[in-house]
């Protein structure tokens, strides 16, 4: 690996737009708290996001918006596609952080997502074909559990889901794990996957994955968020990783720094401040361009663009 006191090793490589944040609670068209932490597609050439919304009593759900360019021009449902169910324990206290996947092999989308409940957050699953309707597979992973995205597809027959499980019996930080399925409704063990590093580390207290990993010749590349307890409160940064395409659960590189930090007043600023949380990933093939979508603050959606070729050429080099 080359020397950590390299510029290289530490520069920018995902861009902020000039017009962030792109979405905020008065572009809703009903009164809400705030709206953060979107899922990402593509769409009949429309940009997609699927945005958890805390309404006004705590509680959140998620809704669709819809962009030409996936920066300006959005339009917002009228209501939630994705909300609390009062007749499910799992989901009675609302809905977060949605994941899109597009499975080709469905024909449809695969939406995971965090359903909340007395027990605690559980990871729970739904498709759809046009962000209109969903059709809801239910909890899938029992509390406490949260995190999820799904590859888009099988490996070895399988389905698999990165996930994030918690037990109170375990005293080990929270880490990114994974299990497999052959029908998206039952689902192995969890194998563990991704660790915080120990120490004084940027991701020392928690990591969890982002959007689901994009299939590149050299592996799956995958963003995670990472978090450092510091004196004044935690802050949120991302970092990247790449899993071995037939053994998922393998990582074969990992960025040694974070790649994109909180640094933007509606990053540094917010509900929970200091948080990049990233939850989108779109990738151009005709640019070459990645469109990562993130919550700043637990408060607003922002977006940032690098180069595919670039991201990976730096966490092949560096990782």
């Amino acid at each position: 690996m080359a020397p950590l006191t390299a510029d290289g090793a530490f520069r920018d490589l995902f861009h902020r737009n000039p017009a962030n944040p792109i979405l905020t609670s008065d572009d809703w068209p009903y009164r809400v708290n705030t709206v953060f932490n979107p899922g990402a597609a593509v769409q009949d050439g429309e940009t997609v996001l699927l945005c958890r919304v805390e309404d006004r009593r705590g509680m959140s759900h998620l809704t669709v918006a819809r962009s030409p360019d996936g920066v300006h021009g959005w339009r917002v449902d009228p209501k939630p596609l994705l909300a609390e169910d009062p007749g499910d324990a799992t989901s009675m206290w609302g809905v977060e952080d949605g994941r899109v996947t597009w499975v080709a092999e469905l024909g449809c989308y695969v939406i995971a997502y965090t359903a909340y409940g007395p027990s605690g957050p559980c990871v729970a699953l739904a498709t759809t074909e046009d962000f209109l309707s969903v059709a809801k597979l239910g909890a899938v992973m029992p509390p406490e559990d949260k995190d999820a995205a799904l590859l888009p597809r099988r490996v070895n027959g399988e389905f698999v889901l990165y996930h994030r499980p918690i037990s109170s019996r375990d005293s080990s930080r929270p880490a990114v794990w994974l299990s497999r399925s052959r029908d998206l409704r039952h689902w192995t063990a969890p194998e563990p996957v991704l660790a915080g590093r120990q120490g004084p580390w940027w991701d020392a207290v928690r990591v969890g994955i982002g959007p689901a990993p994009l299939e590149t010749e050299h592996g799956w590349l995958g963003v995670y968020h990472g978090v450092k307890q510091m004196p004044a409160g935690p802050i949120y940064r991302v970092g990247l990783v790449m899993f071995d395409l037939d053994e998922p659960a393998r990582v074969i590189r990992r960025t040694p720094g974070w790649v994109m930090g909180p640094a933007a007043e509606y990053e540094t600023r917010g509900d929970v401040p200091n948080v990049v949380f990233p939850t989108g990933m779109l990738h151009d093939e005709e640019t070459g361009s990645l469109r990562l979508y993130y919550g700043g603050g637990d408060s607003v959606i922002a977006v940032a663009t690098a180069s595919l070729n670039e991201v990976v050429d730096y966490l092949m080099q560096y990782g």
